[in-house]
């Protein structure tokens, strides 16, 4: 079993004992919570009868809510935290920074803007996969000239983060105007998306989502194996034989995806991504980031999110970006006076 670090990680990659236990822990919580979320709500199921009814041992109307009504929020919430804390452990591993999170450097905004365009200036009967569409193509393009611009002789950490988060700032305007100009109706549908919302999704957006995921994996076991000798630093990588640029171009492409998926299942859900990382990080006290507690650590994170936007104002839901943006705040506001006080 391989782990791939940032910062100091050895280039062999092996898995330490701690880290294992901290992997098997997170999922362990998360599957916890995923058993509470699937038996909370108007209609209880204890947990003993939710494990029931996933394995096909339960009640008609318990199999109706357990597996259908509840069991696709569940797994996209995990599925999707999971591909988030990935995508952002990418990005810090890359920048070298642990505030190189897509939804720093404005990939989350620019997946917004695509889903903007295709709600409030395309219209029409465009639906949920319009919109998602429109979200996929927005990530990427906003990827690809963040990309060009910061692109000098190579792409440096630093540059790719203070360009990312002047795209950023553009497209937060242009988001801001487009939802200006339109009907107030069509205006509140797109805040709410923007919000980052997993309410209403069921099999039928979940299916797709997991079916990309699932693609996207074998890539990303495929790119995530020159992480090791990246981050050795250019010159030592290009010794080892190393494209460095192909190299690093394939590793954003596998994080921006990644982070396109979820944006265009749920909206943009933020600082899950920028969190999960770094916290996993510091429970398995590895010298960087690595994938695997990254993953487990972003599962946990939305699955608790969404639980507690489901039931903090029941029966009114929250979206579960409003719950993300509380804590990441709190989280960011803490790390950026970490980092102050080292300079």
């Amino acid at each position: 079993m391989t782990i791939l670090r940032v910062r100091g990680g050895t280039p062999s990659g092996r898995i330490d004992v701690r880290a294992v236990v901290v992997i098997t822990v997170l999922v362990a919580l998360a599957l916890a919570v995923s058993v509470i979320a699937l038996g909370t709500g108007d209609y209880s199921v204890a947990p003993s009868r939710v494990v029931n009814a996933v394995f096909g041992d339960g009640t008609r109307l318990e199999e109706l809510v357990v597996m259908q009504w509840r069991m696709p929020r569940v797994l996209l919430a995990l599925v999707l935290g999971a591909a988030l804390g990935v995508s952002g452990a990418i990005f810090q591993s890359i920048t070298r920074n642990p505030l190189g999170s897509p939804d720093i450097i404005g990939f989350n905004t620019g997946a917004y803007t695509g889903a903007l365009v295709v709600l409030l200036v395309i219209g029409g009967d465009t639906g949920y996969y319009g919109t998602a569409t429109g979200a996929l193509v927005g990530g990427i393009v906003t990827a690809l000239l963040v990309y060009l611009l910061a692109f000098k002789r190579g792409v440096q950490g630093f540059r790719l983060i203070i360009v990312g988060i002047a795209i950023s700032a553009v497209l937060a305007s242009v988001n801001t105007w487009l939802i200006l100009e339109s009907d107030l109706e069509e205006a509140m549908s797109a805040a709410v998306w923007g919000a980052g919302s997993l309410n209403g999704l069921g099999w039928a957006q979940a299916t797709p989502v997991l079916i990309v995921v699932a693609v996207l994996v074998p890539l990303l076991v495929v790119a995530a194996r020159q992480m090791p000798m990246l981050d050795l630093g250019d010159d030592a990588a290009r010794a080892l034989g190393i494209r460095v640029e192909r190299s690093r171009l394939g590793l954003i492409i596998v994080g921006v995806a990644l982070t396109a998926v979820a944006t265009a299942a749920a909206g943009p859900i933020a600082f899950v991504s920028l969190a999960a990382p770094q916290l996993a990080r510091r429970l398995t006290r590895t010298a960087g980031v690595a994938l695997l507690p990254s993953a487990a650590m972003g599962a946990l994170l939305l699955i608790a999110s969404d639980l507690i936007a489901q039931r903090a104002f029941a029966p009114t839901q929250l979206p579960v970006g409003v719950v993300t943006v509380s804590i990441g705040g709190v989280y960011l506001i803490w790390l950026l006076a970490r980092e102050a006080r080292r300079q």
